[in-house]
């Protein structure tokens, strides 16, 4: 992350606030409610930093020997904590009544406000661990990131002083492809944004052309997925953290289950979520906004060897696609364009990393974006991990809303 200073430093100010600030929760909760969210997706390393600060604030040891032996406040959360991580479009306002209703287990609405805020930090944190390919940390056993070679020689403060984009060095990571070929990816990707603007400006699509193709995209990224897609069984020292390993992220419409397209001018964060995480949870709403705001809105304006670059176009297509994904539609976007600008490679690589992080490889991580920094692919990556927290944020807080009406 600290390849983008300005996003670092929001991030880690709402990280510190909800970990360790004044807050619904006391503190060895919070830890292990994060221990339960990496182990959704088996993310050894957040699980095991967690696991230390468990211990540091006081928790108890018992607890980590499996969710069975924490309380059965924690335990009733286990639920709520596998829908948002894998189908959070199944979240309904039963599962907020199951937690509020549980007589003395029961929680308050303020603290799970604070418990759904730590899930879904920790979902999308796990995604960011395993779509830069740290896992475990780097000097343990095991330990690797998907960082060229090149990347390890910078002073940090080159980083935080802004120099990243200059030194940067071009890594060519995608082994036999050769340059020139990754070089006219480049150059393809700018011509079709050029050709989606003038079109933009020449016409729009009716709403009901809009609207069908958001259908066909949503309905289309149910077919995307990578060859190597088996099931990774989950050790054991990160499974004991949660109940029923067999569940995992399922497409919406497999098994002729149909799932109501969730429209953002319906019920979205900034008119919504926002106010409510502020109203049980002050000055939460308020630190996400401010690090929604600047995952989406961070650029250079460049493209891999391109300056002077308007990317707008390009974040929104990634930003609105995973939102697609979880069945979330803007009726302002044409989402024709996504297929215009996410070739097949790309969308596999933010599949895999915002449904199922824990089966990212290198090679999906190499064979996107050939011609772009190291340093690009971590943007993209924040993208990705702030849009699935908003998607998952979005329909837990209207399960809540519902209830509360």
């Amino acid at each position: 992350m600290v390849f983008h200073p300005q996003y670092l430093e929001s991030f880690l100010k709402t990280q510190h606030y909800l970990l360790q600030m004044d807050g619904p929760l006391p503190l060895h909760y919070r830890h292990y409610i994060g221990i339960m969210a990496a182990a959704r997706h088996q993310c050894s390393y957040l699980v095991n930093l967690h696991v230390n600060d468990f211990l540091h604030v006081g928790g108890d040891p018992k607890w980590l020997n499996g969710l069975e032996n924490a309380p059965r406040k924690l335990q009733n959360l286990g639920e709520l904590n596998k829908v948002l991580a894998h189908r959070p479009w199944l979240i309904t306002k039963e599962h907020i009544e199951g937690l509020l209703k549980a007589e003395e287990h029961s929680w308050s609405l303020a603290e799970l406000v604070h418990a759904v805020v730590l899930l879904t930090h920790y979902h999308s944190l796990a995604s960011f661990t395993f779509g830069c390919g740290i896992s475990p940390e780097i000097h343990c056993d095991g330990g690797h990131t998907f960082r060229p070679p090149s990347v390890s020689n910078y002073c940090i403060c080159d980083f935080t002083n802004g120099n990243h984009g200059v030194d940067e060095t071009q890594v060519n990571s995608a082994g036999n492809v050769s340059v020139s070929e990754s070089f006219f990816e480049v150059e393809a990707l700018m011509e079709k944004m050029r050709q989606l603007q003038e079109c933009r400006d020449e016409e729009e699509a009716s709403q009901e052309e809009m609207a069908s193709r958001f259908e066909i995209e949503k309905r289309e990224s149910m077919f995307v997925f990578s060859s190597d897609d088996e099931e990774v069984p989950p050790a054991r020292d990160v499974s004991r953290h949660f109940e029923d390993t067999s569940y995992g992220y399922k497409d919406f419409s497999r098994h002729g289950m149909h799932v109501p397209t969730f429209r953002v001018q319906d019920y979205c964060w900034e008119d919504h979520g926002y106010s409510l995480v502020n109203r049980l949870y002050p000055d939460v709403g308020q630190l996400i906004d401010e690090k929604f705001h600047i995952a989406y809105n961070l650029t250079y304006n460049t493209m891999a060897m391109h300056k002077d670059v308007d990317t707008s176009m390009l974040r929104r297509a990634i930003w609105n696609y995973i939102h697609c994904m979880f069945g979330i539609r803007y009726d302002d976007y044409d989402y024709g364009e996504i297929n215009q600008l996410l070739d097949r490679s790309f969308k596999v690589y933010i599949k895999t990393v915002v449904c199922t992080p824990e089966k990212v490889t290198k090679r999906m991580y190499d064979s996107f974006w050939r011609q772009f920094k190291h340093s690009e692919k971590v943007h993209v990556n924040l993208l990705l991990i702030e849009a699935r927290m908003q998607a998952e944020l979005l329909y837990a807080l209207r399960a809540i809303t519902r209830y509360m009406t």
